[in-house]
């Protein structure tokens, strides 16, 4: 019998999201294909530096401390060839994180390979693999540059939302951004006990609560946060909904357009995934942060 990832939180990563690989991503863009390769292979000794989405990465995989079989599964799907890869291998072993499973694409689009390697979360720097990934229904984010200037490890994971468009459909918000606040409040207003539709990441937060639904409350792992800009009255029905679907969120805010970088911070997120850049402009400054797209065939594409 087969290794079964269905059992698993699995999260594919690539390798220019897990290591801060902007410098070869320039030499790529700028001097090619093959001035890369000549790079990477010249540097294959050289321990690669911690990039966005490795604390997320680091925190996650302790996890399976916990339990006799692996949680969490890390999978590093990556446009890289076999040739490259040494050079990423290298560093993931150097820095002594539990991922055995690759994929190398050699340039080729790697958002193919996800159903097969049952991804749960797909994080990655390459715009266009993030963008099919969301068309094929699997919550995915691009990730943003962000410098970790200090090991800031902990006992928990801490992953926070937004909520329109990533948790939550994009319902609510094509009626703010079509029709107004007004519009948007008698909606929310009316239909506060009518639960939301699923969004791209509603399916991850189930599989995080089922997750956390091993562990005494007080002993989680994992610590979650909604973070959205709606406010009272819109609230009420985030709140219905989450209790509808069962799911477990640690902590919430509710901010009406106050700026949510200072939250975000505050709450100490290993990543904050949100849907628009007039947030995560400020939040990846200080936080690692992800943006989630909306699908090609969604409204919001167009406004």
């Amino acid at each position: 019998m087969g290794y079964d990832l269905e059992k698993k939180l699995v999260i594919a990563i690539s390798s220019r999201a897990l290591f801060n690989l902007e410098d070869e991503n320039e030499i790529f863009e700028n001097k090619g294909l093959d001035e890369y390769y000549k790079h990477q292979i010249e540097k294959e000794d050289e321990i690669i530096q911690k990039g966005t989405g490795f604390r997320l990465v680091k925190n996650l995989l302790k996890i399976n401390e916990d339990f006799p079989e692996k949680q969490v599964e890390v999978i590093i799907l990556s446009r890289n060839n076999a040739a490259t890869s040494l050079r990423i291998t290298k560093s993931i072993e150097k820095y002594e994180l539990d991922i055995a499973r690759s994929a190398w694409s050699g340039g080729s689009d790697i958002s193919k390979y996800l159903k097969p390697f049952k991804v749960d979360l797909f994080l990655s720097a390459n715009e266009i693999d993030v963008q099919n990934a969301i068309n094929e229904g699997i919550a995915a984010a691009r990730i943003l540059p962000y410098q970790e200037d200090k090991d800031n490890y902990s006992n928990q994971v801490k992953i926070a939302f937004d909520g329109d468009a990533v948790l939550f459909s994009e319902e609510s918000e094509i009626i703010y951004k079509t029709q107004g606040l007004e519009a948007f409040l008698e909606y929310e207003k009316k239909n506060a006990t009518n639960a939301l539709q699923s969004g791209p990441f509603a399916q991850l937060l189930r599989l995080i609560s089922s997750l956390q639904d091993k562990y005494p409350e007080e002993q989680t792992p994992i610590r979650t946060a909604l973070i959205t800009a709606r406010n009272s009255p819109a609230h009420e029905r985030v709140i219905r909904t989450l209790s509808q679907w069962g799911v477990r969120l640690d902590e919430s805010f509710f901010l009406g357009g106050v700026d949510k970088y200072e939250v975000v911070e505050a709450f100490g997120a290993d990543i904050f995934f949100d849907d628009q850049d007039v947030h995560l402009e400020s939040t990846s400054k200080r936080t690692p942060s992800a943006k989630v797209p909306y699908h090609d065939n969604s409204i919001l594409k167009k406004l």
